[in-house]
């Protein structure tokens, strides 16, 4: 009899573990689950992270998120908003980076806060840790039962952030540069692809193997960027194949942009060239 009630409660107590791993493992839908949105306008991509709740037949704006008080713009934590360059809203200077996204509502329109703290909640917010504060015109819309963000009127030069929940729309702009960018990646190109011919010219050089074939390469270089460094190189490839004159020329040139460079390196190498290749004048006066 000992035995049979041992192995009852055994078993029930198997059966109870059991259940409770059960309930463990149970998986219900959030009540304001995560969403994330990204968007690249030219060659900036935002991103907006954050946490979705429902109207579930409330009074939102100006009830469950009252006017004139500081929203985390979401459920559970504040609102992530990153910028992967330099942007710029309502005339706001934004260094690229991650902010969390507060706003203050009001009935015609919000105040929107970007602000440094990444895990700032409602009560531990500062003022001080602010980017920028701005703000944005209230428009009705359409019933739209889960708070979203979306990005609309997108172009290489700007995109729209719409927040929407309720009967509520709030936008603004945001100003990328991709012009200034694409020009700040053109140079940075140009500026590895002139050196890596000139790399080219060099070996050529140091090789004295192919030097009609290192003066190609040169020349490419100085016509994608001309540099004290690849004037120089074509300096040294002249003087190479023995024509002094050419090689003299060249060497004045590297001198004139190397003394308006920083990083003249190789500056006493190119003013004893200017010496020694510099062409000389027999007694009729020819050179």
């Amino acid at each position: 009899m000992k035995k049979k009630i041992q192995s009852i409660l055994m078993a029930a107590a198997i059966t109870l573990g059991s259940g409770v791993a059960a309930m463990a493992q149970l998986q219900l839908p959030a009540p304001s689950p995560a969403a994330m949105v990204m968007q690249t306008a030219g060659l900036t991509e935002i991103t907006v992270e954050y946490s979705s709740p429902g109207v579930k037949g409330r009074s939102v704006f100006g009830s469950l998120v009252p006017y004139n008080e500081l929203w985390r713009t979401g459920a559970n934590s504040a609102t992530k908003i990153n910028f992967s360059k330099d942007v710029t809203i309502e005339g706001n200077k934004i260094p690229k980076g991650k902010y969390s996204l507060f706003t203050i509502p009001g009935a015609t329109e919000f105040t929107v806060i970007l602000n440094k703290d990444l895990t700032a909640s409602v009560d531990s917010y500062k003022k001080e840790e602010d980017v920028a504060r701005f703000m944005a015109k209230v428009k009705a819309i359409e019933s739209r039962e889960r708070l979203t963000f979306l990005f609309s009127n997108t172009s290489d030069t700007q995109t729209t952030v719409d927040m929407e929940w309720d009967k509520v729309r709030v936008s603004f702009n945001v100003i990328v540069d991709t012009d200034a960018q694409a020009k700040e990646n053109i140079d940075k190109e140009l500026g590895r692809t002139w050196r890596t011919y000139n790399s080219a010219a060099r070996y050529h050089l140091d090789n004295k193997k192919d030097l009609e074939g290192g003066m190609k390469y040169a020349d490419i270089s100085i016509s994608l960027k001309e540099d004290w460094f690849n004037v120089w190189t074509k300096a040294q490839l002249f003087a190479a194949m023995g024509k002094n004159a050419d090689a003299h020329k060249w060497a004045l040139k590297a001198k004139e942009l190397g003394d308006k460079s920083g990083n003249f390196f190789y500056k006493d190498n190119v003013e004893k060239a200017i010496v020694d290749w510099k062409p000389t004048t027999d007694k009729k006066g020819k050179k």
